[in-house]
């Protein structure tokens, strides 16, 4: 016979890891949460050292919405035996690999969190007048297969590298994905050359860590992107309250069509660079050229790779670049050994849901139709619900992936889920008003 719960979630990401964390104080919700990979991982592969989160601290899984939360990062620091350390530290952003154990210290609390499981079909189940959907599920550890009754869903299987179609079908260890740049550093510190594509916070700690080995290993570093420059992301304090409960209901009130326009205009809310980054890196350039000396260092903007080739020399297989300079019009040709693609991501719908396309709504783009309080639109009218984490930028604006609203959207999805305020959401958070209602 199946088990029973009121919520499956797919997916453990950090939204959802908060989701089970916050659920843990709301007793009438039976809940269980799958994840396909054996344990935690967080962006395993651009963990480098020296890097921080873009958030402050408070945006842990559970702070902005319970700070007496036992699976608060102060927490954390406190059972890690390093509150006093980090009280000295001063910092409000703390090291990205901290952050990354920290989520993995919160999973191992919770026992809703099963790893190892991987969910390979979801359907609607009808038993007489009940609506269930019906979730199976690999476990991979046991290599059995099990099935689940759930009331609802939440969705937050994340997002996957975007790598362009031109890139790809050339072997993984040359060219690949930022995601996995730590995965393949001894192979760049192999290389007699590197080439960095793309203008984000990931092109720019790569090129930061390279160029900071690059005097030990002795390989030629470009960095293109077919932006206009490496320019920094939006980072003053009326600017950062774009991310916020109250900028996420104004944007949500307004029509889809006026949506895209204004998101199509607000890449430097999320898209840029850190301002110390980019500082680190102009210093670290700066040293590199005291007493005249010359690195084999390029960066060059407005700069689109549109073909890609592997070739052959003397020194082994290489990979040849038609790039074409976007002011100027001219096109050049570029030669690299190793070519990393700092290209962002991409969300997909997972395969696991695709007996389900057909209850769901989408808009004339193919995007989910997504509610207020985070549940998709379905064709049909049911009792059960399907809830989105990070899969509603277009609906919700650019807070959706940002680790600071991750507990907010949990709230709504758990008074949603009771239909009673368990995490009050309050109606002004913010000193500006976006909007004349």
């Amino acid at each position: 016979m199946s088990s029973v719960f009121d919520v499956v979630g797919i997916g453990i990401g950090p939204f959802n890891l908060g989701l089970a964390a916050l659920l843990e104080k709301v007793p009438e919700i039976k809940a269980v949460f799958f994840e396909q990979k054996p344990r935690f991982e967080w962006h395993g592969g651009m963990l480098i050292e020296g890097t921080t989160l873009q958030v402050p601290f408070f945006a842990d899984l559970v702070t902005m919405a319970d700070p007496t939360h036992p699976l608060s990062f102060l927490n954390y620091l406190h059972e890690q035996g390093r509150l006093y350390h980090f009280y000295f530290l001063e910092r409000f952003h703390v090291p990205r690999r901290e952050y990354s154990h920290y989520c993995q210290w919160a999973a191992e609390h919770l026992d809703t969190c099963r790893f190892g499981c991987e969910v390979t079909d979801v359907r609607l189940h009808r038993e007489g007048e009940e609506e269930w959907f019906s979730v199976a599920v690999a476990d991979h550890e046991s290599g059995r297969s099990m099935n689940v009754l759930s009331r609802h869903l939440v969705l937050g299987v994340g997002s996957v590298p975007f790598v362009a179609d031109r890139f790809q079908h050339l072997p993984e260890n040359d060219v690949f994905h930022s995601a996995h740049f730590l995965d393949r550093l001894d192979r760049c510190r192999q290389a007699k050359s590197i080439t960095i594509i793309g203008s984000g916070q990931s092109a720019a700690e790569i090129f930061l860590h390279l160029l900071q080995e690059q005097g030990e290993y002795g390989y030629r570093l470009d960095w293109f992107t077919r932006s206009a420059g490496f320019f920094p992301m939006e980072y003053s304090k009326l600017g950062l309250e774009h991310f916020s409960p109250d900028y996420t209901r104004y944007f949500y009130g307004l029509p889809q069509q006026k949506k895209d326009v204004i998101r199509a205009g607000q890449d430097l809310l999320y898209k840029g660079i850190s301002a110390q980054t980019i500082a680190d890196i102009y210093d670290s350039l700066y040293e590199a050229t005291v007493a005249g000396k010359r690195p084999a260092v390029r960066l060059l903007a407005n700069t689109e790779v549109r073909e890609v080739r592997a070739g052959r020399n003397e020194n082994g297989t290489y990979y040849h670049l038609s790039c074409h300079h976007v002011e100027q019009g001219t096109w050049f040709a570029h030669d690299s050994e190793v070519v990393i693609l700092a290209t962002g991501y991409r969300h997909v719908v997972p395969d696991c849901i695709r007996p389900l396309h057909s209850l769901i709504r989408r808009d004339s783009l193919g995007r989910y139709e997504v509610e207020a309080d985070y549940r998709l639109t379905l064709r049909e009218k049911v009792n059960n619900r399907i809830y989105i984490q990070n899969g509603e930028l277009h609906t919700h604006g650019v807070g959706a992936p940002d680790l600071g609203l991750g507990a907010y959207r949990n709230s709504v999805i758990i008074n949603s889920l009771t239909g009673r305020e368990v995490y009050p959401v309050r109606p002004r958070n913010v000193f500006q008003q976006f909007g004349i209602q």
